[in-house]
C-alpha cells in the first residue's frame, strides 16, 4: 500500500498584476501558514512578493 503524501501543489500569484506564473510544492505538515517568495514577474518585469494563492 502506498502512503498517502502530505505535499500539495499550488500556484504563486502576483499581487500587482494578478498573473500566476509558478507553480510550485510544499508539504502541509512542515507549513501550514501561506508561502510567499520573491519572484520575476514576466508581466510586470520586476521582482515581487509572490504570494500562495488559496
Amino acid at each position: 500500500m502506498a502512503k498517502k503524501d502530505a505535499r500539495f501543489s499550488f500556484s504563486l500569484k502576483c499581487p500587482v498584476c494578478g498573473e500566476e506564473a509558478y507553480i510550485t510544492s510544499k508539504n502541509k505538515k512542515n507549513n501550514p501558514d501561506r508561502l510567499e517568495r520573491k519572484k520575476y514577474c514576466p508581466h510586470c518585469r520586476e521582482v515581487r512578493v509572490f504570494k500562495e494563492k488559496k
